[in-house]
């Protein structure tokens, strides 16, 4: 397939406008409620709160992880082959802004007929934990991929994906800073986290947000909504084998199997750290929903802004691999200095000040590593669609980044199962409340949430040191493709 060369139609030449790169990163916000929902609440609630076994908890995230990573290829490959008088990419959006919302008002809002049971409670989360899963799917990865048709521009594809990602940190902090300080905060001497009645309101904040959101940048965007009703499908073939044939075409790159290696290592040890940050933090340090909402909040919004200020001149000195490289780097460093410092007694005892300011630090690093990683990533993706198309003449931009999501969310079913079955052997049980664990437990909490992430950042270190797509290598491709599409119009 060849892409429009006519000037007046091309939108994606030059690097878009701040008011289109605000637009269409909006679209992030969805993406980060979901994270934000699972990360920090769902094991906490189904567990410590409503009384589900934690293992039983941890499989059925697991489970609708998997489903996660399965739809991710189908629907890039169906978002990439829909022909339609609105593109693409649209169709998919607007079609998934009301359910993805409802689902999360299900999510957190089981009847009270299903407490105490655990096989129908763990229908009821099965269930919206597929549904949510689902929509957020069919909204997202159709999003990802209108990145590429936004902007072709080396540095622009940085710019508008960085708005996107800003947005998920943005949305992924501040949704549950401010539900811990609006929604969980502590009522008549009780921990608001551990009342089952504050989380139905959350489940709507989170709809409002995604329906809020979603609606923005899809509307907003349609003016890159090109047509395509009338451009050729690719080859056809069997049925079932268009999704094997378009997933195994993209892995046929070199680096984005390099690629693909680091997402799957790194975001496992995400996972795990997903999985047992909130727990992290209400146990071991004994923060408050007051104390944890900063933590999540503030740091990360100082790192949105170091990253949004330092993301153009780094790019402009460094190419995007030796970024991934420095901020893995970063990653694993952060890693080993806190927790180790706390366990051989150097840090003063619980409530000290300090330990509120080493965690704030620790999560500025953290953040700014972490971002600074996402958008190197999901740019060298936008890259890699260029060679892939001087390759095979086909423009699968959907496919590549459906093939990243489902490497990243198989990798993170990792952490769900292994947050759930750590619950279990340490001991850590429903009705536990802060300030009356055995050291034991906490120290093996700890050694959990080492375990869980070191290794992994380790592998994804080996891993990025394969990755070489330069952006001499970009610019040389586009100019070949130009020349060949002017060639094929003559």
């Amino acid at each position: 397939m060849q892409r429009d060369t006519d000037p007046e139609h091309d939108h994606s030449a030059s690097m878009p406008p701040l008011s289109i790169r605000l637009i269409y990163g909006a679209g992030g916000a969805v993406y980060a409620v979901k994270e934000a929902a699972y990360t920090m609440f769902i094991l906490l609630f189904y567990t410590q709160v409503l009384g589900l076994n934690g293992t039983v908890t941890g499989l059925i995230i697991a489970l609708s992880l998997i489903w996660d990573a399965i739809s991710d290829p189908l629907v890039g490959t169906l978002s990439d082959r829909l022909r339609s008088p609105r593109g693409r990419r649209h169709p998919f959006m607007a079609w998934s802004i009301i359910p993805l919302g409802l689902g999360f008002i299900g999510l957190f809002a089981p009847p009270s007929a299903l407490i105490g049971s655990d096989p129908l409670l763990a229908a009821w989360l099965l269930f919206w934990s597929l549904w949510v899963r689902t929509f957020v799917t069919t909204f997202s990865i159709p999003h990802l991929a209108l990145s590429a048709e936004i902007t072709s521009d080396y540095h622009g594809r940085s710019q508008i994906l960085g708005a996107r990602l800003a947005y998920m940190f943005l949305f992924g902090v501040l949704m549950p800073a401010v539900a811990l300080t609006l929604i969980f905060q502590s009522s008549d001497g009780q921990d608001g986290r551990f009342l089952q009645s504050n989380y139905p309101v959350y489940g709507a904040f989170s709809c409002a947000v995604c329906w809020l959101f979603a609606s923005v940048t899809t509307f907003g965007t349609r003016r890159y909504a090109s047509p395509s009703d009338t451009q050729p499908l690719p080859p056809p073939r069997k049925v079932g084998n268009t999704l094997t044939q378009d997933l195994l075409r993209t892995l046929g790159n070199r680096s984005f199997r390099y690629l693909i290696g680091f997402e799957v290592t790194l975001m496992a040890s995400y996972g795990a750290i997903s999985a047992l940050n909130m727990l992290v933090w209400t146990y071991y340090w004994e923060f408050d929903a007051r104390q944890i909402s900063i933590i999540l909040s503030v740091p990360s919004l100082l790192a949105v802004l170091f990253v949004m200020l330092s993301l153009q001149p780094l790019g402009r000195r460094l190419e995007k691999y030796q970024l991934l490289q420095y901020a893995t780097i970063g990653l694993i460093l952060n890693c080993l200095w806190l927790y180790p410092l706390r366990m051989l007694n150097i840090l003063p005892a619980d409530n000290n000040p300090l330990l509120f300011g080493l965690n704030f630090v620790f999560m500025l690093i953290f953040m700014y590593c972490f971002l600074m990683r996402g958008i190197q990533t999901q740019s060298i993706i936008a890259d890699i669609t260029d060679e892939h198309e001087w390759e095979h003449g086909l423009r699968q931009e959907a496919g590549f980044f459906a093939a990243s999501n489902f490497s990243q969310k198989f990798a993170t079913v990792f952490g769900p199962l292994y947050g759930g079955l750590a619950l279990d052997i340490i001991g850590l049980e429903a009705g536990m409340l802060p300030g009356t664990l055995d050291d034991s437990i906490l120290d093996g909490l700890v050694i959990a949430f080492g375990l869980g992430s070191l290794p992994g950042m380790f592998l994804a270190l080996l891993f990025s040191t394969r990755i070489t797509i330069s952006r001499a290598r970009v610019a040389d491709l586009q100019r070949m493709l130009r020349e060949r599409a002017a060639t094929a119009d003559t």
